[in-house]
């Protein structure tokens, strides 16, 4: 294993400023995480979950670390506009590891339901965070679950009561900023209680050329008979690093659908572990990867169905091109006495040179007898033909590469149920194809 000393004595020599700049309890975990780094180290392909990205490589640089949480200025409304047609979400945001409370959306959740920092709640609702907080993100078996419970000083808590229907998304912009080097470290903890509703879109970007690492680790908890659309889009650039790791719990009756698009990036390594712990869950996940030049995408994730009668899907589709590296590996684990579970997993990728490399690997481990799974990978190249057909129809070869690109990915991006978020996901997909990332009206942050 990669010796994490360096950070281990980073946390030794500022283990006070870190947790007099946080909250008590997210302090309580510090020590078990900063054994279990120790321990574990951080992980290298030799580790099954990791094998396909070199994590001690993304953490070897130095990296500036914001213990004293110095406020960067920024102008909020100057620098993003989103004005994505009908979508009218709440919109907060987060500067690279901190809740940015001094920018309140225009549009408020309904009464009742608590968007604010991490840190914030963990004073004002010390018994919620203490009951879920680091319940699902265990440190013992993950490095990057321990250097991020080890060093988080704040992120964003989300709640929604029981009964609850939040007609509107939640929508929370991470913002990287910084005039050197920098690495955050944010945690997300959201509960939905039990029949509720809420759609909730995170989205990534940055503001300078820097280059930033980021952990995050969310945690999220949905009660029986409640519904979650989580929107997960990443546009930042090429010298970003980004581990994101995601954790849910379902209880029965529950429906969770999780959208992860990754459009520009340098090297992501997404983690989601969904366990589906009450009769007719259901879970779908849906994967969306554009990457070129020498951009690392990677995914993956474990459903854990505990109880009968539950359905999880995973449909995950990447293009990649010129030099681009992704991985997709996808476990589904049915336990034994999941009886009449049905799961489908399916990865379908497009390499449209012979430099980019796409490594899947779909798993089933089923315990049951009475279920109904299936599983199955494509690694493929343009069709010749459909381009010849294209051309002979008039179509230049450029603008039918084009369509067939974008129509390959739109499968993933139909599936999305709000309106408005799959119109703007089309147009970013077909933008990016042209080799630009469309923005909003004045908005400063995409490029």
């Amino acid at each position: 294993m990669f010796n994490a000393k360096q950070y281990t004595d980073l946390f030794v020599n500022n283990r006070s400023l870190i947790n007099n700049n946080s909250a008590q309890p997210l302090n309580n975990f510090r020590d078990i995480a900063f054994d279990d780094l120790c321990r574990l180290g951080f992980p290298t392909n030799k580790v099954e979950r990791y094998k396909y990205t070199d994590v001690p490589g993304a953490f070897s640089p130095n990296y500036g670390l914001n213990f004293h949480r110095h406020q960067y200025s920024i102008d909020l409304d100057e620098m993003f506009r989103c004005n994505v047609p009908n979508l009218n979400a709440s919109l907060y945001f987060i500067l690279n590891d901190s809740f940015y409370s001094k920018f309140l959306p225009r549009i408020q959740p309904p009464q009742d339901v608590i968007v604010c920092s991490l840190r914030q709640a963990a004073i004002d609702y010390p018994e919620k965070i203490t009951s879920y907080y680091a319940q699902l993100a265990r440190t013992n078996k993950d490095a990057i679950n321990a250097f991020n419970t080890m060093f988080v000083q704040d992120g964003v808590f989300i709640y929604i009561p029981a009964g609850v229907k939040v007609e509107k998304t939640i929508q929370l912009v991470n913002i990287l900023r910084a005039n050197i080097d920098l690495m955050a470290n944010r945690r997300v903890l959201v509960i939905v209680d039990d029949n509720s509703e809420a759609g909730l879109l995170f989205c990534d970007h940055v503001a300078d050329e820097q280059n930033f690492l980021t952990t995050q680790v969310i945690e999220i908890f949905v009660g029986q008979n409640s519904r979650l659309e989580l929107y997960e889009l990443e546009e930042t650039h090429v010298h970003n690093k980004r581990f994101s790791n995601i954790y849910i719990n379902q209880q029965s009756g529950s429906i969770t659908n999780l959208y992860n698009i990754t459009l520009h990036n340098g090297l992501t390594r997404n983690r989601a572990d969904i366990i589906l712990s009450g009769e007719h869950a259901e879970t779908n996940l849906y994967g969306c990867v554009v990457a070129d030049k020498s951009q690392h995408v990677d995914n993956n994730t474990l459903i854990d169905i505990q109880s009968s009668m539950c359905k999880a899907t995973q449909l995950y589709k990447y293009v990649l091109e010129d030099s681009a590296v992704g991985a997709f590996a996808g476990r589904v684990l049915v336990r034994n006495g999941a009886q009449h579970s049905v799961s489908d997993e399916r990865n379908a990728n497009l390499c449209t040179t012979s430099t980019a490399h796409m490594y899947t690997q779909p798993m089933l481990e089923i315990y049951a007898d009475d279920v109904k799974c299936s599983h199955g990978s494509t690694v493929g190249q343009l069709d010749e033909q459909s381009l010849f057909y294209m051309q002979q129809r008039g179509i230049n070869r450029d603008e039918a590469v084009l369509l067939l690109k974008f129509a390959f990915l739109a499968e993933v991006v139909n599936f999305i149920s709000l309106p408005a978020m799959r119109d703007r996901l089309l147009r970013l997909v077909e933008n990016r194809f042209r080799g630009e990332l469309s923005r909003c009206s004045n908005c400063k942050l995409c490029k």
